[in-house]
């Protein structure tokens, strides 16, 4: 039944292709198929009738299955069965900011906040480095071997940069939440079709799912009240939080800040964060003042 309805789905998306599913693939289960039994079991209707399977979860997990459930996706991946479960988490009534937390993403450093954290670096650098590495000897290799392995690297890699990029959508949204602002992050829409950079320069570009962090950011911050604004990008690198001054002069280099003007220094990436967050007060006076 569930078979019929994947193959429907698929081809009221498009006619013109004739879809290949793997013998594995995802199965949607609705509550007619799948159903819970207490909060650690659920009963699964297979072809050979019903059967109740136990549920391993953590603790997290646990506190969300009290809310509205609606459907469940039984994934197959190295040998195990995983339920993806979707919930209904109501979102609180956003916060009134009294100021802003600005974010800044970038290639160095995954991201800066205008309160002066900085968060990866160097580690990270070396570790996105030596992936390049290994993913450039199996593509020459070009065995069957070397396929799998190289398929079973691109998913260590992605679950690696999801990982990062929660803890730092968490931090960032925790530290804004605590101190009742929001966060202004740089409208970023578009941005590596507009930038021109040396071809050294291209793999570090787009090696890092800074889409995928900027979401993190996002629904993290619905869960918590915290509203999010976007701000213009240009110049928040080039200008003078201090005397407010715009000159490519002011970043010698890709790590620091001195203002040619009044002798501001700071490093680069805080600054630019603290640019933005200024930008997000401007941009809405009535949230950073904290009243209308």
């Amino acid at each position: 039944m569930r078979a019929i309805s994947k193959v429907a789905e698929a081809y009221k998306r498009d006619r013109r292709i004739q879809p290949a599913f793997r013998p594995h693939g995802a199965l949607v289960c609705d509550q007619r198929v799948l159903s819970w039994k207490g909060p650690d079991r659920v009963s699964i209707l297979t072809l050979h009738g019903r059967e109740r399977i136990p549920v391993v979860m953590t603790g997290y997990q646990q506190a969300l299955l009290d809310r509205i459930r609606g459907q469940a996706d039984l994934n197959y991946r190295n040998g195990q069965f995983f339920l993806a479960v979707v919930v209904d988490v109501p979102e609180p009534p956003p916060i009134q900011p009294t100021d802003w937390l600005g974010g800044d993403l970038g290639l160095i450093n995954i991201a800066a906040d205008s309160d002066r954290t900085v968060y990866s670096g160097q580690h990270l650098k070396a570790l996105r480095a030596r992936h390049a590495r290994l993913r450039q000897r199996l593509q020459k290799t070009g065995t069957k071997s070397a396929k799998r392995l190289l398929k079973k690297r691109r998913r260590k890699e992605a679950r690696f940069a999801t990982d990062v990029n929660h803890r730092i959508a968490k931090q960032l949204v925790t530290q804004a939440q605590g101190t009742r602002r929001g966060i202004a992050l740089e409208d970023l829409t578009g941005i590596r079709d507009r930038m021109t950079v040396s071809k050294a320069q291209r793999r570090r570009q787009h090696s890092w799912a800074f889409h995928q962090l900027r979401r993190f950011i996002e629904y993290k911050a619905r869960l918590a009240g915290v509203p999010v604004t976007l701000v213009d990008p240009r110049n928040t690198s080039r200008t003078c939080p201090q005397c407010g001054l715009i000159d490519k002069h002011n970043r010698p280099d890709q790590a620091h800040f001195r203002c040619i003007g009044c002798g501001f220094a700071r490093p680069a990436d805080t600054t630019a964060a603290r640019n933005i967050a200024s930008r997000a007060a401007v941009n809405q006076p009535q949230a950073a003042g904290g009243s209308a």
